[in-house]
Parts: structure tokens; sequence; C-alpha cells
């Protein structure tokens, strides 16, 4: 199904608007080759003789009283991802198609709304109840289904009917290069039809192989896959409403019943969620969503309910249900096999899930970006010696190498300084303008950076551990290359 928005500038500009019955014509203007000329004008305009690509100044000669607004190419295509959201409800396949078409992907997904008609009838009276203008087209190639909805509109053709269908149309249809259209005009070839009465090898041999392969896509000889805006969920269940559902214990067991479904149909194939998104389609179009992560993959279905509730608990803007959700969708964006592991009685197996749950569920309420694990980092050098990542994402595998037994003395110190402070030390120790005298120290550990990391040559450290008359123990270290003495950090 191809949806094309021919005044999405203007429509975008006239919902906002209380009144337009005794509004002035209305046109959207940009800079082209040193001249304003028109780039979208509403149906008052239209009427009145104005067209695209008009200057600005002749159109003000011909309407006086006309409402002009700059042209706003990202409002505009926000505008058109907000409606690709609302179209979500109809099939997840949902495309961009230039700067003001959307292509859906409707196989399969017709007989839910009564049919090919039905469904084509159904999402255009809903667009234009929200102020949009729009032409929409169904066809078994994308490429049919875009020229159909240009020059055809509120037409269904049925599976291997495109060309017929099609060749009537104008050549500007096949949606190539002026220049290309032009050649074809000047040779006499002003429709689809006489373009395709053409041989194939005169058209490959005079305009290339790409022109023949679109001819093939519009005349449904070939199809080319769209590409998606969302990234295709291998596991997802929906619940539609008779009547928009607005309190919170109907949303709640609406999220229940379906993770029981999504949760079954992962255990068919041994599979658990790593990411789940929750949308929430509301009456009046707007669209809400809510994606949760998980640090291992998981399929209990409590464990799912309970992040959503977190996750809905800490949002800074509630979920807004406005005139009620007709529809709710709930999707695994991310997958993993799902190994099961049978805890001994001595493991702390359960431990480790408690853990993963508590990370699950602070990353819900705070942000995943917020919660981090350290994890051993393979090097010499000791402020690189560790990393914090993202608790979710870290691997639970890796393992802290033991440096000492457990009546040793420290090797390492409690805290290491972000970055090594310079002292001056012999028998004294002056750190942050205090002497401390040093009644014992040992030494030295030499410490080298790895020579294969770096390009250029790294200096070599040599550290000490040094106690002063009070107790108080230090990590300190000598640049071999400045002769200069750092403090590094402290023991407890």
């Amino acid at each position: 199904m191809a949806l094309w928005f021919p005044r999405l500038s203007t429509d975008r500009l006239q919902r906002h608007k209380q009144s337009q019955s005794s509004a002035a014509p209305l046109v959207v203007v940009a800079k082209v080759k040193n001249a304003i000329v028109l780039q979208a004008v509403d149906a008052k305009a239209t009427a009145l003789g104005l067209h695209i690509g008009q200057p600005l100044a002749n159109a003000r000669a011909m309407v006086q009283e006309l409402e002009v607004a700059q042209a706003d190419a990202a409002a505009d295509l926000r505008l058109l991802n907000t409606i690709a959201d609302w179209c979500d409800r109809f099939t997840p396949f949902v495309a961009l198609d230039g700067k003001q078409g959307l292509l859906l992907d409707v196989t399969g997904a017709t007989h839910l709304f009564g049919g090919e008609h039905a469904m084509l009838e159904l999402v255009a009276r809903r667009l234009k109840a929200q102020g949009l203008i729009v032409c929409a087209a169904l066809a078994g190639t994308a490429a049919a289904a875009h020229a159909l909805a240009f020059y055809k509109n509120d037409t269904i053709v049925e599976l291997g009917a495109e060309a017929a269908t099609v060749k009537p149309l104008p050549v500007e249809a096949l949606g190539l290069e002026t220049t290309i259209t032009h050649a074809f005009r000047r040779a006499g070839l002003k429709t689809v039809g006489q373009v395709a009465s053409r041989k194939r090898s005169e058209i490959t041999a005079r305009f290339g192989a790409a022109t023949l392969a679109a001819l093939d896509e519009i005349l449904g000889q070939g199809a080319k896959p769209i590409s998606p805006r969302r990234p295709r969920a291998q596991y997802w269940q929906e619940q539609a409403f008779a009547e928009p559902i607005a309190t919170d214990d109907l949303i709640t067991a609406t999220l229940k019943s379906l993770s029981v479904h999504l949760s079954a149909l992962m255990q068919e194939n041994g599979d658990g969620a790593r990411c789940l998104e929750a949308l929430f389609f509301r009456a009046d179009g707007a669209v809400r969503g809510i994606t949760i992560a998980m640090g291992s993959p998981t399929r209990d279905c409590n464990i799912m309910l309970r992040l959503f509730r977190e996750k809905l608990s800490a949002l800074n803007d509630p979920l807004d249900p406005g005139f009620g959700f007709d529809l709710i969708r709930l999707s695994a964006t991310r997958t993993e096999h799902f190994n099961g592991v049978t805890a001994e009685l001595d493991s702390d197996l359960m431990a480790q899930k408690d853990i993963s749950f508590l990370i699950d569920r602070l990353a819900a309420r705070f942000g995943a970006d917020r919660i981090f694990r350290f994890q051993p980092n393979d090097t010499h050098i000791p402020e690189k010696a560790f990393a914090a990542v993202p608790a979710q994402s870290a691997s639970p595998k890796q393992i802290w190498k033991k440096r000492r037994r457990t009546s040793a003395i420290p090797l390492r110190p409690l805290r290491i300084f972000a970055r090594p402070e310079p002292i001056t030390f012999s028998t004294t120790l002056n750190w942050r303008r205090f002497n401390r005298s040093v009644t014992w120290h040992e030494g030295p550990e030499r410490i080298a950076a790895e020579w294969w990391r770096y390009e250029q040559p790294q200096s070599t450290r040599d550290y000490f551990r040094a106690e002063d008359h009070e107790g108080r123990r230090y990590w300190l270290y000598r640049d071999e290359a400045t002769v200069q003495w750092f403090l590094h950090g402290v023991f407890a």
C-alpha cells in the first residue's frame, strides 16, 4: 500500500489552526537559485491558479491576500515519521517513500481489517480525519502502488494485473531522471505502455539497465523489497480493542496477557528476550513506546511485567492514554538462545539471577546508561586495569585475578587516583603542601606499558609502598624518563 501526501507542508501548518474557513490561501516558499518560489500550496491557492515552482512575486501579483510560510523540511519529516508511527497499527513493515510518501507491506494483514478495499478505505478515512490530504493505492509491487497513488488515487490492483493498470499512466510515473523522461517524450513515448512496447534490448542500450529495472517493477514483473523504518521483530503479539481503554488496570492486564503469549512463542524455539518494546496506539493517532532491556535472555512473563511496571513508574512524562488506546503491541526486538541451567544445591546461580534482576530493575528505572559494572582489563597499567561498562552488556564470565593470599599484605591500594599527583620524596613525602616523615618503604616494582599498543615509546614506572610515622600508607612511583615522583593511591 502506497500513501502520498501531496500537501504535507500546508497540512502540517493548518492542522493547528482552529478555523480554516476564513483563512487566506497558504503557500510555503523556499529560496531556489536566488529566487523565492512556491514549494507547497493548499487547496485554496490551487483553486486560484497558484502552483508549485511559481515565483512568490508572481503569486502575490495574482493573489493579494496570501499567507506565506517558510519551508521547514525537518518539521515535515517529523510529521511524516509521526504518520508512519501511526501506520504501525496496520503492519509493522512501514517504510518512508521520498519526502511525502509511505509504503506499507500489508501482505497477509488485509483480512484483519475486512479485506483490501475495507483496509484502504479505513486508512484513508482516518488520515483525513486527522487533517491530512492523502492519496492511496494498493498493488502487488511497491513501484506500482507508488505510481498509482500519484496518478490514480484510490486504486486497488489485483495480483498480476499491474501491467494493464499502469500502462495508461504518463511516463513520469516511472520515477526516472528528468533527462530520461524528456528523452522519452521527444521520442513520442508519453505513457508507460508505449515505453513497454519497445524492445528491452533497445531500452537497455539507450537508457541503461536501471531504466529497464524500473519499468519491470512498475509492470509487476520484478519487485524490490522495501526497507522498513523499524527492524523486523522475530516475536510479537498485539491486542486490538473495539473500544479504547484508558485505565491502568486494563493496560497492565493487557501487557501481562501479551507477555504470556510472547513467552510461549519464544519457548517453542528455545529463545529468550534481551530487549522488549511495548507500543501503545492512541485513538487520536499518537503513539507511545516503552523499551526495556535485560542483561540475560529471559522468557519469564512475571519478570517482563515487573520491569515494565518499573519503567512506567519512573517515567517523567506519564503514559497519557488521552482518549484511550485502541491497540497495544508487545515485541521482542532482540533475542538470544536461552540455555536452561540446572542449579546445584551449593551453587550461587540463584544469587547471580537475583543480581541480574536487580540490575535490570535499576536500568528500567534510571536508564541503562547509568548502571555500570567493573570488569577486568588485560593490561599492566594500574589505572587501566579495569573498565566501567554498562552492567546489562557486561560479561559475567570475566573473573578477577587473585593477586595475594588472604593473610598477605595488600600489594595494591584500595583507592587509586584518577590522575597521579606530583610529589617530592626522599626521607619525607611532600604531598598537597604537607610534609610526612616516611618510616618505611618497599620496592621497586617496575611496571612498563605494552610496547605493541603504542606508536611512541612509553616511560617505565618504579612503584614503591611507603608508610609515614602515623601509620598511613601510600603507593607512589618514580617516572624513569623524567625522574619525577607521583602519588598514585593510598591504602586503607
